[in-house]
């Protein structure tokens, strides 16, 4: 007998944001014939389970800190690839690319009816060994276009609503960006803090790399403000800025931040 006539469509959910998360795998698992067989918190993670779990479908959150959707497909071997399709927020660029390279994707919030127009088109390509071998450089094609388009312009003053007000704080002007929950929290120059209703992720993906640095999972520093770093035990490091913030680095950003600050 067929397995894949039988058998119920193993996936592979993964998104930074544990509300997101929780959410689509409740919708995937409202289906009969549907498993889960892995979550994941972040690209690193997402690689380690579909190489183990080996999921006919991997729902890909295409923005992730630090190792994104796109990060997770450019790693995985082609032979170990499952079927690709990415989870964004409303992306026009992303969705041109996508649907040019015929790539599947779900803008969230994720609605159950389009999530199981996803889940036909995987059962109907996982059913047709023809049409799988097509799909990993569909995807890479999709990523290259999204790529080479996507280079909307770098904000230069964030919005901070103020009561009845609006103050446009310049981004040369911000020390940091530390997430709070469903809030970030602003220090500029100046040690003054605004806090305002956005995810880092996305504020991040609007703001120049160049001028600003990852030093954590919730934490966005101005490079140029960073006066000193400080090794600590175990590998990890301390960013100090000149506004006298003191910041703990990941192990991984520690290891770029090497790389990037501390050779000449």
């Amino acid at each position: 007998m067929d397995r894949h006539v039988t058998a119920r469509l193993r996936v592979v959910v993964a998104d930074d944001e544990r509300p997101a998360r929780s959410f689509l795998v409740g919708l995937l698992r409202s289906f009969d014939d549907v498993a889960v067989v892995g979550e994941a918190a972040s690209g690193k993670e997402a690689v380690a389970i579909i190489e183990q779990q080996r999921p006919d479908l991997a729902l890909l959150d295409l923005q992730m800190p630090e190792f994104d959707g796109i990060g997770v497909v450019r790693v995985l071997k082609k032979r170990r690839m499952p079927l690709i399709a990415f989870v964004t927020a409303y992306d026009e660029y992303a969705v041109r690319a996508f649907e040019v390279n015929a790539v599947d994707y779900l803008l969230k919030p994720v609605e159950r009816a389009r999530l199981r127009e996803t889940l036909n088109r995987a059962q109907t390509r996982v059913e047709h060994s023809d049409l799988l071998s097509e799909q990993a450089s569909r995807v890479r094609a999709s990523i290259d276009v999204y790529e080479a388009t996507s280079k909307a312009p770098y904000l230069e003053r964030v919005p901070v609503r103020h009561r009845e007000h609006v103050l446009l704080v310049p981004v040369p002007q911000i020390a940091s960006i530390v997430a709070d929950a469903e809030l970030l929290i602003i220090t500029t120059v100046h040690n003054e803090r605004h806090t305002i209703n956005y995810r880092l992720k996305d504020l991040e993906a609007r703001l120049d790399p160049a001028r600003f640095v990852r030093l954590g999972r919730g934490t966005l520093a101005n490079v140029d403000l960073i006066t000193k770093i400080s090794v600590m035990p175990g590998g990890t490091h301390l960013a100090i800025l000149s506004t006298g913030q003191k910041f703990q680095i990941s192990r991984l950003q520690s290891r770029i931040l090497r790389e990037r600050f501390l050779t000449l």
